[in-house]
C-alpha cells in the first residue's frame, strides 16, 4: 500500500458501502486499541496482585491525571484526522502533506506544553482528587515517571490519525497494537522481576510511547510519504485551521477526565474501596466498550472524505450506519459485563466493598456506556463536519451536568451504587440529544450545499 505520491491516491470511503468502511475502520481501530486497553487492564491487575489497595488507589489517581494529557493528544488528533482527509478527498495531495506536517508539529508542542503544566500543578491536582498517604504518593511517582514522556503519545496519536485519514487502516491499527504488544511484556518484568512495583507499570508506559511514535513514523513517512519540511510560512498557514478545531476538541474531549476527577472526587469519601474499585472500571470500561473509542476515532476520516468531495448524501448515510453499529455493540458489552459480573472482581483478586461496587456497575452501571457512546460519535461528527463548538457543548454538560448533580444526589441517596445511578440517568439525557442534533446539522450542510449529490 505505498503512495510515493504522498496521498494522491483516490479518496477511498466516498466510494462503497459507508457500512462496509465504519465496521473495517471500527475493526481495525479497535484492535490496536483494545491492544492498550488489554494491556492497561492487565497493568492495573499486576498492580493489584501486590495485595494492597493504596498501591491500586494510586495508579487509579494518576491514570485518571493521565487522561487529562491523553485526551489533549485526542483533541490535536482530530483537528490533523480532520484536515488532511478533507484535502485527500479534495484531491489535493500537495495540501495534504503540508497540513499532515504542520499538524504533526503542532500536536507535538500541545503535547509539551500539557505535560509541563500538569508536572508544574501536579500537587493542587491531586489535592483537588483527594489523594493522601501512600496514595497519593504512588500517583505522584507515576506520574513524574510517564508525564515527560507525553510528547512520544502525541506524536504516536497523530502518527495513526494520519493513516486513518489516509484510509491505511490496517498501519494505522499497527502503531497502537505494537506498542500494547511491548508493554504486555515489560509490565510484568518490571513489576515483579525487577521488583519495581508500580514504578515498574510507569516504566513499561513509558516503553510503549516509544514503540508507538517509531512504527508511526514508518508508516507515514517511509510508506505514504506523508510528511514535508515543516517551514513558518506554512505554519502560520494553517494555524488558524488546525486550532480552529482543536481548540473545541480539546476542550471536548478534556471534559471527559474533568468529569472523571469530579466523580472520583465525590467518591473518595467512601473509602480507598471505592477509589479502588474506580480504578479497577477505569481499566475495564475500555476493554469492554473498546470499540466504541475506535468508531468514534474511525468516522471522522470518512465523514471528512466525503464532505471534501462533496458528498453528502453519503453524510447521513455513515451517520446511521454509525449510530447503528455503536448501539449494537454497546448493548452486547453491558450484557456481557451483566454475565460476568461475579468472575471480574475474582479476577482482580477483590473482594468486599471493591467487588461489590465493580459488581454492580457491571449489573446497571454499564448502561451509561450506550448512551455515552452515542455523544462520542455524535463529537466525532460536529467536529469533522465543521460544528466543534457542537461537540465540546455536548461533552461538557455531559460530564458535568450530566454527571456531578446526579451523581452526588445518588451518592448521598445511596453510596457508591446511587452515584452510578446517577451517571446513568444523565447519560441517557445527553445521548439521546446527540443523536438528534447531529441529523439536524447535516440537514443544514445539505440545505446550504443545495441538495444531496448523486450516488
Amino acid at each position: 500500500m505505498n503512495a510515493p505520491d504522498g496521498g494522491a491516491r483516490q479518496a477511498r470511503f466516498t466510494q462503497g458501502s459507508t457500512m462496509r468502511h465504519v465496521i473495517e475502520m471500527t475493526v481495525t481501530g479497535a484492535i490496536g486499541l483494545m491492544a492498550i486497553f488489554l494491556v492497561d487492564f492487565l497493568s492495573l491487575f499486576y498492580v493489584s496482585r501486590l495485595d494492597n489497595d493504596e498501591l491500586t488507589a494510586g495508579v487509579g489517581y494518576a491514570t485518571t491525571v493521565l487522561f487529562v494529557a491523553i485526551s489533549v493528544n485526542i483533541g490535536s488528533m482530530i483537528a490533523g484526522t480532520a484536515l488532511v482527509s478533507r484535502a485527500i478527498g479534495a484531491g489535493d495531495p500537495a495540501v495534504s502533506r503540508r497540513v499532515a506536517t504542520n499538524a504533526l508539529v503542532l500536536a507535538n508542542l500541545v503535547g509539551i506544553i500539557i505535560s509541563l503544566l500538569l508536572l508544574v500543578i501536579l500537587p493542587q491536582v491531586l489535592d483537588l482528587l483527594g489523594a493522601k498517604g501512600v496514595p497519593r504518593d504512588v500517583a505522584h511517582r507515576y506520574l513524574v515517571i510517564t508525564l515527560p514522556a507525553n510528547i512520544l503519545m502525541a506524536t504516536g496519536m497523530m502518527l495513526s490519525g494520519l493513516l486513518r485519514a489516509v484510509g491505511d487502516a490496517r498501519r494505522a491499527m499497527q502503531v497502537t497494537l505494537f506498542g500494547g504488544l511491548v508493554t504486555a511484556v515489560t509490565d510484568p518484568l518490571l513489576i515483579f522481576v525487577a521488583g519495581l512495583g508500580t514504578d515498574g507499570a510507569a516504566w513499561a508506559t513509558v516503553i510503549s510511547r516509544v514503540v508507538f511514535t517509531l512504527v508511526g513514523l514508518q508508516g507515514v513517512v517511509r510508506v505514504h510519504r506523508m510528511l514535508d519540511r515543516p517551514t513558518w510560512s506554512g505554519l502560520r498557514r494553517d494555524w488558524d485551521g488546525f486550532f480552529g478545531i482543536a481548540v473545541p476538541a480539546i476542550l471536548t474531549n478534556v471534559a471527559t477526565p474533568i468529569g472523571g476527577l469530579l466523580y472520583l472526587r465525590i467518591l473518595a469519601p467512601f473509602g480507598a474501596e471505592a477509589v479502588a474499585a474506580n480504578a479497577i472500571l477505569d481499566r475495564l470500561v475500555p476493554v469492554a466498550f473498546g470499540a466504541v473509542f475506535a468508531l468514534s476515532g474511525s468516522v471522522g476520516p470518512i465523514l471528512g472524505q466525503n464532505l471534501g468531495a462533496g458528498r453528502f448524501d453519503r453524510l447521513r448515510m455513515a451517520m446511521r450506519d454509525a449510530f447503528l453499529f455503536c448501539g449494537l455493540y454497546t448493548l452486547g458489552a453491558w450484557l456481557l459485563l451483566i454475565l460476568l459480573r461475579n468472575q471480574i472482581p475474582l479476577f482482580f483478586g477483590v473482594d468486599g466493598a471493591t467487588a461489590r461496587y465493580v459488581a454492580y456497575f457491571c449489573l446497571v452501571g454499564g448502561l451509561a456506556w450506550v448512551f455515552i457512546g452515542l455523544v462520542l460519535v455524535a463529537n466525532a461528527a460536529f467536529n469533522n463536519l465543521g460544528f466543534p463548538l457542537y461537540s465540546t457543548a455536548f461533552n461538557w454538560g455531559r460530564a458535568t451536568l450530566g454527571t456531578v448533580p446526579l451523581a452526588w444526589l445518588g451518592a448521598q441517596w445511596g453510596g457508591v451504587e446511587g452515584a452510578m445511578i446517577g451517571l446513568v440517568a444523565g447519560s441517557l439525557v445527553f445521548g439521546i440529544a446527540a443523536v438528534w442534533v447531529v441529523f439536524r446539522a447535516i440537514g443544514g450542510i445539505e440545505r446550504r450545499k443545495g441538495g444531496t449529490s448523486p450516488s
